[in-house]
């Protein structure tokens, strides 16, 4: 057998093992992976290890492609749009903050500029997967704060995979130039746009036209095919393979599909992530650890007080009030994954020293063991600062709103008009470009190639020209009717002035598009060149062709961007617009699921009366894909139910663990169970002569009459109209107790007789 088959036999047994103990200990299953991983390695010498560590690391790598790809599939670049400027601010604060620290520590004992620069990147992201945890375990996640600590991990996600491919930049060439690290910022921008645009225009569209031959099997075949082309194109870019994987899930989570491709790829995800896992763990060698003990505990300290302060600090800046900044600030004192592919980044360019994964691995296992504690830690410390703050700045730092500069009606028009234009003037001028380096890479060759090198670069440019020519004409014309520019144009002549002022900038980006293509295949003048690009430009705009090409290109981006959205308006899975609104102020809407052993079902809402009982309302029931809106007090609720409920962070929590404690446990099962038994009529049954219908066996005695037992011994299914006899053999299902309620009416006697029949061997025979 291959050594690789018996390497993960002896991996995934070993895991298994492990993670069923963290489990019962209530501990992250990432650490039981990592201590699996540490009982496998060559470091351990009492125990069997692995012997092919190449194969089990390309193995590995697949488990970032995976894990990268699931992140991607619940990110949503409108979320961090609706999100606004706040966790932003925040996430930005925290992660320049700790990187600086990291860095810092670095540089304290010795180590050299990359390894401390890489060391910064590994503490500046928490842990995502943690933190969702322990909040579940402390049952925190219908709380205020913890919406706001969950807005800012997304943003570190986002910023942590642009730092991915920062630091591979800057890894590549080993200098630390500023015009060089701009330059690769603006070709990394470049790049996202051009893949997120044409991946939405492209992947809804094409699984909308192929979802009627889609299952399970060829959806999960479809999306890793894709997560695995735009890996490679990627890697062809020049950036790592986890942003390749990354920004195909966040094109694929703008579709309807996103949930289902999400269920379906888990289980690979979890199985290739273990694996990864594992494998941070084979490089953790207890030596290292001995050796540097003082530094793991140093950084212990560096993450731990450096989110307790820096990390409170961002949640203020953003605008929070004191106690929210400070409980978010503690809850994200530790790291986790994004340490770990960091690591794995560097050791596999080759810029990073080998003691530094098994220290950050160190460090993130104690980190995470003190995660719970530091949560609960955060209310003393609240109590502490508010005893020991003045009070009017105790009053200011407690009660705040964001704030919001009051622009007139004028400003505001310009400020919708400018955002609009900037979003489109990038998105256009990136398509344009992009077609200009496809052209220019693939087509022009092939073109000289076939008609000779002028002919060649006429027909190259003729056909860039014409496949760029709807996006030039949508970067100029674009918002130039809307209702905005028509408002301003009617306020003023300098208003008008700044709109004309829009357009002529507009249009000379689409001329320098023209320009460029002219330049670079034209032998002619370069003034020929600006007067033929103007030219060309105001050709385009009159085409009317072009436009409605340019509006059917944009329309379908536009559907396909907002296809989720608007399924789940359809459906009335859209969060409600006054959601917003009352996360302004103490209320904010929780969603919870009731358990499949809910004691509730079956109950009315007007009987469990959570108004009264626990200070809640339920503005909306989930069931299935059926959404029930303010449902009234004769609302009966069912297991799996999901409950949309309206309250504060106190009366959420106590409903919360209420939902979770009032539930069938097994000795109630037990006790429930049903069984079956014969009934035999005899002569002296009040059931003789009766329709089965009218005996109220399942009214009266709860039991089921599942058949009449016929002459060869089988039985024979019931009809409410049939007449019982006497001899006859009913065949009943109940409960014990009821069953023997049943057979005690049956012959008429008390309920302390004996009544247990004896059985007949035919039918008509007691």
């Amino acid at each position: 057998m291959p050594t690789l088959i018996n390497d993960l036999a002896y991996i995934l047994i070993t895991a298994g093992i492990v993670t069923l103990l963290f489990k019962r200990l209530k501990q992250p299953l990432v650490l039981g992976y990592i201590v699996a991983g540490f009982l496998a390695s060559p470091h351990m010498a009492y125990t069997p290890n692995i012997s092919d560590t190449g194969s089990l690391d390309t193995w590995a790598q697949i488990g970032i492609i995976f894990l990268m790809f699931t992140l991607g599939l619940e990110f949503s670049f409108k979320k961090i749009v609706k999100m606004g400027l706040g966790p932003v601010i925040a996430a930005g604060c925290i992660m320049f903050c700790m990187m600086s620290i990291g860095s810092g520590v670095g540089h304290l004992f010795g180590w050299d500029g990359m390894n401390s620069l890489f060391l910064g990147g590994m503490l500046a992201m928490s842990s995502t997967t943690i933190i969702y945890k322990a909040f579940d375990d402390l049952g925190l996640r219908q709380q205020k704060f913890a919406g706001e600590v969950l807005s800012v991990l997304i943003l570190e996600d986002v910023l942590g995979i642009l730092l991915m491919v920062v630091l591979s930049a800057l890894a590549a060439s080993r200098q630390f130039e500023g015009m060089q690290l701009v330059g690769s910022l603006l070709k990394l921008s470049f790049f996202l746009i051009l893949w997120f645009i044409v991946g939405v225009y492209l992947v809804p569209t094409f699984l909308r036209r192929t979802g009627r031959w889609m299952n399970k099997e060829t959806l999960l075949i479809v999306s890793i095919g894709l997560c695995f082309l735009l890996v490679v194109l990627a890697s062809e870019a020049g950036y790592s393979a986890a942003f390749g994987a990354f920004m195909m899930g966040s094109i694929l989570a703008e579709t309807v599909e996103a949930e289902s491709i999400n269920r379906v790829v888990t289980p690979v995800k979890d199985l290739f992530g273990a694996i990864f896992f594992v494998s941070v763990g084979m490089m953790v060698d207890p030596t290292v650890l001995v050796d540097y003990a003082l530094p793991i505990v140093v950084l212990c300290a560096a993450i731990i007080c450096g989110q307790a302060v820096f990390g409170t600090t961002g949640f203020l800046l953003s605008g929070q009030p004191l106690r929210t900044a400070i409980r978010g600030g503690f809850s994200l004192a530790q790291i986790g994954e994004f340490a770990f592919i960091i690591a794995s980044l560097g050791i596999s360019l080759g810029v990073t020293a080998t003691f530094l994964y098994p220290v950050v691995v160190a460090v993130s296992v104690i980190t995470t063991f003190l995660t719970p504690y530091m949560i609960r830690a955060a209310q003393p410390a609240c109590d502490f600062i508010e005893r020991h703050l003045p009070d009017a700045m105790l009053h200011r730092l407690s009660d705040r709103k964001r704030a919001t500069a009051d622009l007139t009606p004028e400003g505001q028009l310009w400020k919708r008009l400018l955002s609009a234009l900037a979003t489109q003037a990038g998105a256009y001028l990136t398509l344009s470009i992009g077609v200009v380096i496809i052209s220019f890479a693939i087509l022009l060759p092939l073109c000289r190639t076939t008609l000779g090198h002028w002919p060649g670069n006429a027909v190259c440019a003729l056909l860039t020209l014409t496949t760029t020519a709807p996006f030039l004409r949508a970067l100029v014309m674009r918002k130039n009717h809307s209702e905005e520019w028509k408002g301003l144009a009617r306020r003023g002549r300098l208003n008008r002035l700044g709109l004309t002022l829009t357009f002529v900038v507009r249009y000379v980006m689409a001329a320098a598009v023209v320009y460029y293509i002219a330049d670079f295949l034209s032998p002619a003048r370069w003034y020929w060149h600006v007067a033929a690009s103007l030219a060309v430009v105001a050709v385009i705009i009159a085409l009317r062709p072009v436009k409605w090409i340019s509006i059917r290109l944009e329309r379908r981006f536009v559907l396909n961007l907002r296809q989720r959205e608007t399924v789940a308006r359809q459906n009335g899975d859209a969060m409600p617009h006054y959601a917003r609104r009352l996360a302004a102020h103490n209320l904010h809407i929780a969603h919870l699921d009731l358990p499949d052993n809910t004691l509730w079902a079956g109950r009315c809402l007007a009987d469990l009366n959570f108004s009264h009982n626990d200070g809640v309302l339920v503005a909306a029931i989930v069931r299935g894909s059926h959404r029930l809106q303010m449902p009234d007090g004769h609302t009966m609720l069912f297991p799996n139910d999901g409950l949309d409920v309206i309250g504060d962070d106190d009366s959420l929590h106590a409903f919360a663990q209420r939902v979770q404690a009032e539930v069938a446990n097994a000795a109630d099962t037990d006790s429930e169970s049903l069984r079956l038994s014969r009934l035999v009529i005899r002569d002296n049954s009040p059931f003789v002569c009766l329709r089965l219908s009218q005996t109220r066996l399942r009214e009266d005695y709860h039991c089921l009459v599942v058949g009449f037992e016929n002459e060869e011994g089988n039985i024979d299914p019931p009809s409410p109209d049939n007449l019982i006899c006497r001899g006859d053999v009913l065949w009943l299902v109940g409960e014990e107790d009821d069953i023997k309620r049943a057979l005690e009416a049956s012959v008429n006697l008390p309920e302390s007789s004996d009544t247990t029949p004896t059985p007949s061997p035919s039918k008509g025979r007691a």
